[in-house]
């Protein structure tokens, strides 16, 4: 791979556009699906919102991932994230909770908590991506 063909592979441009009503936009890469993101949730998650989605969707395609390479029985997995907010401006997340619901029927609880420490401590680019002061908890619930 060509080093400016390297280069751009890891830049990402988002283009957000104001849809003409409240605080909704439409936002996506260039080629890819569009997203709505409302500040007033009438339309579609507020981008705090989006932040967690994006936070469950992306720990939780490692744990599919890690638990597929582990040949593990994965039916069926839920992410449940709680996110507290700062009440005074900015007011970001203070901390973050998640709760993930396995389905793995012969898996145990040890192979679960690597995939997902995994994800959490080296794979997640989402949950890298905040503020280091934010603590990131989470429990397994896991279904036989």
């Amino acid at each position: 791979m060509a080093t400016a063909e390297m280069a751009t592979k890891f830049v990402k441009e988002i283009t957000a556009t104001w849809q003409g009503r409240a605080m909704v936009f439409r936002g996506a890469a260039e080629g890819r699906a569009p997203a709505i993101v409302d500040g007033e949730t009438a339309e579609g998650p507020s981008p705090m919102d989006m932040l967690l989605i994006a936070m469950a969707g992306c720990t939780g395609s490692d744990v599919v991932s890690v638990m597929r390479k582990k040949r593990l029985d994965l039916r069926d997995l839920r992410v449940d994230v709680t996110g507290r907010r700062r009440e005074e401006h900015p007011r970001r997340y203070i901390a973050i909770d998640l709760r993930y619901t396995v389905h793995a029927p012969g898996a145990t609880e040890a192979a679960v908590r690597q995939a997902i420490d995994l994800s959490l401590q080296k794979y997640c680019s989402v949950t890298h991506s905040l503020a280091p002061d934010i603590p990131v908890r989470y429990e397994l619930v896991l279904q036989a």
